[in-house]
């Protein structure tokens, strides 16, 4: 299991999906029309084999909106996990409690929503591609909006919470696998490829997604854009749409 897509909201879509774009050199690769079920309108575009997701509500009733007022503001939203095996998670699922709110199975993909709930931090998708290289929720031409020359894919999540210790064995067991203590009051979750960490919170926003992290190619230009448009905070990582961003030195 591994991070493939990570969705933020914003009240506006169009500034947040162009701060990305122009700061990590990113490319618009789909505006979904099936988002609209849930009273949404987006903008995926590729990081690499993974991908930046922006939902923005476009009905004041819609579970966004409410998130929105929740967290005080634009911020990280979900998680989704490419899992190798979609009928053993839902397995484990049942056993633990955990609801499923929403569900589909395509020719192409599986998918299971996790009830927030049910294991805390962020809306969890669990889904299964077939083949494991393709991405419905892309688009279909998302190979071609690839752009690696900036940033080459997403390396972690990381999640604020009062109790950062139970919300990493929560998360572990939901996804069946550990959790490890990562120092400093932080424990991360281990996955195949990539990492969630849970860590006490930073802000008085509460619980939810606080910072992703990229595998970044070109740092000199991330930083340059970012100071030039006022995204670069003090501790030098670069905040876009409530979410701080950091910069892998794996390549």
């Amino acid at each position: 299991m591994h991070i493939r897509q990570v969705a933020l909201v914003a009240q506006d879509l169009e500034p947040v999906v162009e701060h990305l774009c122009a700061v990590f050199g990113l490319e618009v690769a789909f505006n979904d029309p099936g988002v609209a079920v849930f009273g949404l309108r987006n903008a995926v575009m590729p990081v690499g084999d993974t991908f930046l997701e922006v939902v923005s509500p476009v009905q004041p009733d819609a579970s966004a909106a409410r998130y929105l007022e929740r967290r005080k503001g634009d911020g990280g939203y979900m998680v989704i996990l490419q899992t190798d095996d979609l009928d053993a998670d839902r397995q484990r699922l049942e056993k633990l409690g955990v609801r499923i709110v929403w569900e589909i199975a395509l020719p192409d993909i599986a998918t299971l929503h996790l009830h927030p709930r049910d294991i805390g931090g962020a809306i969890v998708s669990l889904d299964q591609p077939r083949p494991p290289e393709s991405w419905r929720w892309a688009g279909p031409e998302w190979e071609r909006r690839v752009r690696t020359e900036v940033v080459g894919g997403i390396t972690g999540v990381e999640i604020q919470t009062d109790d950062p210790r139970a919300l990493a064995s929560r998360w572990a067991e939901v996804l069946g696998t550990a959790a490890t203590v990562a120092g400093g009051g932080e424990f991360a979750v281990q996955l195949a490829r990539g990492w969630i960490r849970m860590v006490p919170p930073r802000d008085d926003r509460g619980e939810g997604i606080a910072a992703v992290e990229l595998r970044a190619r070109d740092h000199e230009r991330i930083r340059a854009v970012a100071e030039a448009r006022g995204l670069l905070d003090d501790e030098g990582s670069v905040e876009i749409g409530g979410v701080r961003f950091w910069l892998s030195r794996t390549g």
